[in-house]
């Protein structure tokens, strides 16, 4: 067993304070869901590869170099027709944060079955797919069915996030996909209105610890539901964990989702319990805050300095995506 194996687009991500008609420059950056995880786990000394297809044009030069740096394996897949994937991210002055995507036709939506080498899925001790990479293509899609097959083929538990991207894909498609690929999981990730979609639930007063419950019933005994400013709640094998969110200054909440999903499958490697997952969970995902970009290292020391009286909770949620 080698480690964590996941895969997915990552794109050239440009980043400003403020709306983009009234700014005259970006931050450059890369960022993408499973990428970000990747890199999580490469911080907490997890062995982690990641396959990525990109075009031959510098932004993919950019992702590559970005996410080998930070100490993942990267198996690159180049593909000289298309192009790598740009996305911006703006944060807006009523505290939104919105994400614009120019991905379609990209390099990562002609992912294939065949970019996974022999042995790659079979030799892991975990695989990590998203939703997202199921909404970008027919071919991405079928190349995540092929993996999860394979992975269960060879015994190799898969953890599933939903990241559900309503521009991708529609809510009755996706729930579709998501419920496919959740009921050959071990571990499902959700927001509570992603595991609302994928459940078929209308919104209910105090329904978190039925959602997890719920979405761990169609996984295989585990699922973690994301509340964001609120916490987080997880079903593991019946018994229920909550958490409450670490108050923290945001900066900018893109990424938090991944650092957090990083953070738990971490420390359920390692053998913590899964009170202890969920505390570090939530804690790297309310730290992934505190920075912007995707995946760049916080300072951890900022935990437990802000008067949670003091923090807007709502910014933690407001992303437009």
């Amino acid at each position: 067993m080698t480690g964590v194996l996941t895969f997915g687009e990552t794109m050239l991500l440009l980043g400003g304070r403020g709306a983009v008609l009234g700014l005259d420059t970006m931050r450059v950056d890369t960022g993408g869901a499973e990428s970000n995880v990747a890199i999580g786990l490469a911080h907490a000394g997890v062995p982690v590869t990641w396959v990525g297809r990109v075009g031959t044009d510098p932004a993919g030069d950019r992702v590559l170099a970005d996410v080998a740096a930070e100490g993942v394996d990267v198996v690159d897949v180049r593909d000289p027709d298309r192009s790598t994937g740009i996305m911006m991210k703006e944060r807006l002055p009523d505290g939104r944060t919105r994400v614009t995507y120019h991905r379609r036709g990209s390099a990562a939506s002609a992912l294939t079955p065949g970019d996974l080498p022999s042995g790659l899925v079979e030799r892991a001790a975990l695989l990590h797919v998203t939703g997202i990479t199921l909404a970008l293509s027919d071919s991405a899609r079928e190349t995540v069915h092929a993996a999860v097959v394979r992975a269960a083929d060879a015994g190799v538990p898969v953890a599933f996030d939903v990241n559900h991207r309503p521009k991708l894909v529609d809510d009755v498609t996706g729930r579709g996909w998501y419920r496919a690929v959740a009921a050959r999981a071990s571990v499902v990730f959700a927001g509570d209105d992603e595991a609302r979609l994928v459940l078929g639930r209308d919104e209910r007063p105090g329904d978190d610890e039925a959602l997890a419950h719920e979405l761990a019933a169609l996984a295989n005994g585990t699922a973690v539901v994301k509340l964001g400013s609120r916490g987080a709640v997880a079903s593991v094998h019946g018994t229920i964990h909550r958490r409450a969110a670490s108050p923290v200054a945001v900066v900018d909440p893109v990424g938090a989702g991944d650092a957090f999903v990083a953070a738990w499958l971490a420390a359920d490697l390692a053998g913590r319990s899964p009170a202890e997952a969920l505390d570090a969970a939530a804690d790297a995902g309310a730290l992934a805050c505190t920075v912007h970009g995707d995946w760049r290292r916080p300072d951890t020391g900022v935990l437990g300095l802000v008067d949670p009286a003091a923090v807007d909770h709502a910014v933690h949620d407001r992303v437009d995506r």
